[in-house]
C-alpha cells in the first residue's frame, strides 16, 4: 500500500496490534461477531515471497464500534498477559451479560469484570454505573461499592445498588 494509501486507510493515531500465533483473522472475526458497529476492514496476506506460507494471513485490520485493531500473525514467541486490557463501557446489565457471555465462551472468567477470551487477550467488562457510583462524593458509599465490586466475577449492577444504599 502507498503511503498516501496507508494515511488514508489509519482514522487514528495509536492502533493497537494484537500479536497471534497463526489466528489473526479468527481473532478478528470473532471480535467483529461480538461487538456492534464492527468490520473488518483489511486482510493482508503472504505472497510468495514470504517469509509466510503463500496466502497466509500477516495482519487483519479490524474496527470495533468505531476503535480500530491490527491483528498481526506474529509466530509463538509471545503471548497475552493481563497487563494489558481492554475496558468495555458498558450502558446496562444487559450489555455486561452479552458480552459477558461472548467473551468468556471458551475463555476464562476472572475477578472484577476481568476475563481472558479464548485467544487470551484480557478484557474489563464495566458498567457505566460502576464508574459512576466509585466517584460519589459520599465516601462511605462509594466505599461499600468498592467492597461489592471486589467480590465478584461478573458485575452485578442492582448488587452495586444496593451495597451503595446499605444493603
Amino acid at each position: 500500500m502507498s503511503q498516501e494509501g496507508r494515511e488514508l486507510a489509519v482514522a487514528q493515531k495509536i492502533t493497537p496490534c494484537l500479536w497471534f500465533d497463526g489466528k489473526a483473522e479468527e481473532a478478528m472475526n470473532f471480535y467483529v461477531s461480538v461487538f456492534p458497529n464492527s468490520k473488518v476492514l483489511s486482510v493482508e496476506r503472504y505472497g510468495e515471497a514470504g517469509p509466510g506460507e503463500p496466502g497466509s494471513v500477516i495482519t487483519a485490520s479490524f474496527s470495533l464500534d468505531g476503535q480500530e485493531f491490527v491483528a498481526l500473525n506474529g509466530g509463538p514467541e509471545f503471548q497475552f498477559t493481563e497487563a494489558i486490557s481492554f475496558v468495555i463501557d458498558c450502558k446496562s446489565q444487559e450489555e455486561v451479560d452479552e458480552l459477558w457471555e461472548k467473551l468468556t465462551d471458551g475463555g476464562q472468567p476472572g475477578p472484577c469484570g476481568w476475563l481472558k477470551d479464548k485467544f487470551g487477550v484480557s478484557w474489563q467488562v464495566v458498567p457505566s454505573a460502576l464508574v459512576e457510583l466509585l466517584r460519589n462524593e459520599d465516601r462511605e458509599r462509594a466505599n461499600r461499592v468498592m467492597e461489592a465490586m471486589l467480590k465478584m466475577t461478573k458485575i452485578d449492577i442492582a448488587e452495586l445498588q444496593r451495597a451503595y444504599e446499605g444493603g
